[in-house]
């Protein structure tokens, strides 16, 4: 019986990055029937790809021996040689300008090596769409650009509104002061509902986590700090509710299937949004989310949270 076809999916990059990269690998694991696809990358954030039923393993990319594979003609580890020459399709959307990486895959024998865009350009579509373009060469075409990450529901009541203050970039948040008072307005507007503060390590540094706790400190909250990425997306697939900022953790609740309202600055919204149902934006025209007054920005909010019950 002839051995399923094996596909490699290479993928480094943030929360957001890979979760973009969704749609692609789905449409590799739905177009290559019956193969096996395996995904290299960071982990933590790689077995979103496992929780979404697209890849049936992982690996580090941070293991010492996968250095070597950027290093001209370097002595690569053999394990890792028979490993890679296994796969049928290497997809890569590693950084690899003086093709050092694609040398290396030729030389050890990888069959069919595809080199994918290792960063998203503004004004060229979706982000999701331009990660997938490639693969058109294989025949391969994109018609869902929204990646779906389906688990079942675990720990939170379906009252519960999910806050992340916070995103990659001070520039992308909107002031935490306003996001302290929202707590307290979302709350005596819905008296029955209860928040999911959600953080990690970029908001403890910017005291944004510490800021947010003493403001909420009399309200009914869970605080969600520094989660497993698949253990905060089963929590957030019980929720109402997320309200946040163009970042890796509303990328995630939006493919958890989470009504989303995003505040957007910098960033434009036709290429990072998510594209899932359910997902309102607001982008401030000024790029600069410190002009979005707290009256203006609360109105959106209440809107976005009346809309959406439980």
């Amino acid at each position: 019986m002839k051995p399923p076809p094996r596909v490699l999916v290479i993928r480094g990059g943030a929360i957001g990055d890979f979760i973009l990269t969704l749609p692609a690998i789905r449409l590799l694991r739905e177009t290559i029937a019956g193969c096996h696809l395996e995904v290299l990358g960071y982990p933590g954030i790689i077995d979103l790809a496992v929780a979404a039923g697209l890849a049936d393993a992982t690996r580090s990319l941070e293991h010492r021996s996968m250095a070597l594979l950027f290093a001209p003609n370097a002595k690569i580890d053999e394990a890792l040689c028979e490993w890679l020459k296994s796969f049928n399709l290497v997809v890569s959307y590693l950084f690899d300008p003086d093709g050092h990486l694609r040398g290396n895959m030729e030389r050890i024998g990888v069959k069919t090596f595809l080199a994918m865009p290792s960063r998203v350009l503004d004004g060229q579509g979706h982000a999701a769409e331009q990660l997938a373009k490639p693969l058109e060469s294989l025949a391969m075409y994109l018609d869902d650009p929204a990646p779906a990450i389906r688990l079942h529901p675990s720990d939170p009541p379906a009252e519960t509104i999910a806050i992340h203050p916070g995103s990659g970039s001070l520039k992308k948040n909107w002031p935490v002061e306003h996001w302290c008072r929202a707590g307290h307005e979302l709350l005596a507007l819905h008296p029955a509902s209860r928040l999911a503060l959600i953080t990690g390590e970029a908001e403890q540094e910017r005291g944004i986590t510490a800021q947010v706790l003493e403001s909420w400190k009399t309200l009914p909250v869970d605080h969600w700090d520094s989660l497993p990425l698949t253990e905060l997306a089963a929590r957030l697939g019980s929720c109402r509710a997320f309200l946040g900022h163009d970042s890796g953790i509303a990328h995630l609740a939006a493919a958890r299937g989470v009504p989303c309202h995003l505040f957007f600055g910098p960033t434009d919204p036709a290429t990072w949004a998510p594209r899932n149902a359910g997902v309102a934006v607001h982008k401030v025209e000024s790029g600069n989310l410190q002009d979005l007054g707290f009256e203006e920005g609360w109105e959106l909010l209440k809107a976005f949270v009346i809309a959406h019950p439980c």
